[in-house]
């Protein structure tokens, strides 16, 4: 038996490669699937099954291009409906895996259509879960994502209270050996509470996780649903196209039209451009309409975060090299459709402008402070005095709320966003006269 956590950190995603006896099972595959492909070549095995416990909302699954290369079956748990062939499994079914069995226990709670694989071993003994995004470390799966997404829409009230009794009466009744495979680990927005670590036990998840904890169905439902992070415009397009089946990869991108270095000339003022280079780089030269979404993040999640579904934009990079992977790492939320055109950019004609800092902590008073962070990094963590909050996400909308009478000081809590929500409020209020970003100098005064 052989199991592989395959991570994805920009994401926080898991998938996991299954072998036994030659026959392999892909659990929660990502859209790039040649990693998969090449492992189940490298053992000289099929892979046999490709497993997904729910329609994800935060990347876009690789289950019909995997399928379409491997002959593979994609199978979902019950109540999922798809516009593409799948095994739609039974509440207890179960799946031979050359010496394992692997065992569908239907979890809703996430979604209505949430499962968790329970693996046996060659002896028949459960050995591990594949929990999706039910159980989490330290964690469960939040559960207000589908009262508008897909097909079948639910209350969070509702999933809030599925996922309790998914938890008691599916998995917690575990033998505390059985190990804990979750879908993600600390940095997704599918939870809010997930440790640093990638794998657990029933046993320990017992002891720590506040999910599993002792208490009655109502306070579990609202110790659940309190304070979940926000959820990206994106999450909803992904669900949808996880239940048509995204495109072909490789065709998707190269249709993506490549610009030569330099030439600008077909640019549409109205139309955003993603400029991913660093931000002392931007800063020293960018185009009109420009946003500095940075690479050193978690670049897809923000993208998504920022721009709706069906909007276009341009990319620009700051090499050939870097353009690539900008645009496979755009494609895992299926944003590249929406890429109007990618370039190189070396330089461009507007100069951000720079921040006096000793004058700002002397007289802070003299500019209009924005504090981009999420509410509950505020709520943690109160920022400046008379500090106006308004969060990333949702910064394209609300930008005409933030006075214009003094220069605009925009923070986060590293530097990262606010490189982001300066140039956006710059875009959108050409009126303010200077807009800085205080971008790292911020952790001398939180």
């Amino acid at each position: 038996m052989k199991i592989e956590q395959i991570y994805t950190g920009c994401l926080a995603e898991a998938a996991y490669y299954v072998e036994s006896n030659g026959e392999v099972a892909i659990i929660d595959p990502l859209r790039e699937v040649s990693s998969y492909l090449k492992r189940a070549e490298k053992a000289d095995a099929k892979i046999k099954y490709i497993f997904e416990t729910h329609f994800h909302a935060d990347f876009v699954s690789g289950h019909l291009d995997l399928s379409a290369q491997s002959g593979a079956p994609i199978v979902y748990g019950p109540t999922a409906q798809t516009s593409f062939p799948a095994h739609i499994a039974t509440d207890g079914e179960v799946f031979k895996l050359g010496a394992l069995t692997i065992t569908v226990l239907h979890t809703p709670g996430h979604t209505n259509e949430s499962v968790t694989y329970l693996l046996k071993d060659e002896a028949g003994k459960p050995y591990c879960i594949f929990t999706g995004d039910t159980l989490f470390i330290g964690d469960c799966g939040r559960p207000d994502l589908r009262e508008t997404a897909g097909n079948i829409t639910a209350t969070r009230e509702d999933l809030a209270k599925q996922m309790y009794h998914s938890l008691r009466k599916k998995l917690s009744v575990l033998d505390d050996a059985v190990l804990v495979y979750p879908a993600h680990g600390a940095g997704t927005l599918c939870g809010k509470a997930l440790s640093e670590a990638n794998c657990s036990t029933i046993g320990a998840e017992k002891l720590s996780n506040w999910s599993l904890s002792e208490m009655h169905e109502n306070q579990f439902v609202k110790a659940l649903l309190e304070d979940q992070p926000f959820v990206p415009k994106y999450f909803a397009y992904d669900v949808d196209l996880n239940k048509k089946g995204a495109p072909n990869l490789a065709e998707s991108v190269a249709k993506i039209e490549i610009k030569p270095t330099g030439d600008t000339s077909f640019i549409n003022p109205k139309t955003v451009i993603i400029d991913t280079r660093p931000a002392e780089v931007f800063k020293n030269g960018y185009l009109p309409n420009s946003i500095n979404l940075l690479t050193s993040g978690k670049l897809e999640t923000w993208l998504g975060s920022i721009i709706a579904p069906g909007t276009p934009f341009y990319l620009v990079g700051g090499n050939a090299e870097q353009l690539t992977g900008l645009i496979e790492r755009i494609a895992k939320i299926g944003y590249e459709v929406f890429i109007a055109a990618a370039f190189v950019l070396e330089n461009g004609s507007l100069k951000a402008d720079l921040l006096d800092l000793a004058d700002f902590k002397t007289h802070p008073e003299n500019y209009q402070i924005v504090d981009i962070r999420n509410p509950s990094e505020v709520k943690q963590q109160p920022g400046f005095e008379h500090s106006l909050h308004i969060s990333l996400p949702e910064l394209m909308d609300r930008a005409t709320e933030i006075p214009t009478a003094k220069p605009v000081v925009v923070h986060c809590a590293g530097g990262y966003r606010s490189a982001a929500g300066s140039s956006i409020i710059k875009n959108l209020l050409p009126e303010t006269r200077k807009v800085y970003d205080l971008s790292t100098a911020v952790t001398q005064f939180l």
